[in-house]
């Protein structure tokens, strides 16, 4: 084994990162979906892991942004423990 140290993931600047991620898409979807509407493009498939969105009004659009938020930060927070767990367990 070397003696390198191991590579963890700073959980607070993933889910930054991740929540920022999501709600710039979110956002874009939302602006193609008004300005570039192309038949068959199912932006309603958005409710699926956004509850309670709905096309559209700016209270949908909120809950929406917060929801993409919530999720980056659900994600950091348990695919960065469980990376950071096993990096340290098996180095």
């Amino acid at each position: 084994m070397d003696n390198q140290p191991t590579r963890r993931i700073p959980i607070l600047a993933f889910g930054l990162a991740l929540s920022a991620f999501f709600a710039v898409s979110f956002t874009i979807c939302v602006l193609g979906y008004l300005y570039v509407p192309i038949p068959g493009v199912q932006h309603e498939s958005l409710a699926i892991f956004l509850p309670g969105f709905t096309l559209l009004s700016w209270g949908s659009y909120l809950l929406g942004l917060i929801e993409s938020i919530i999720w980056g930060w659900y994600i950091a927070l348990v695919f960065g423990s469980i990376y950071n767990f096993c990096v340290t367990r098996f180095a």
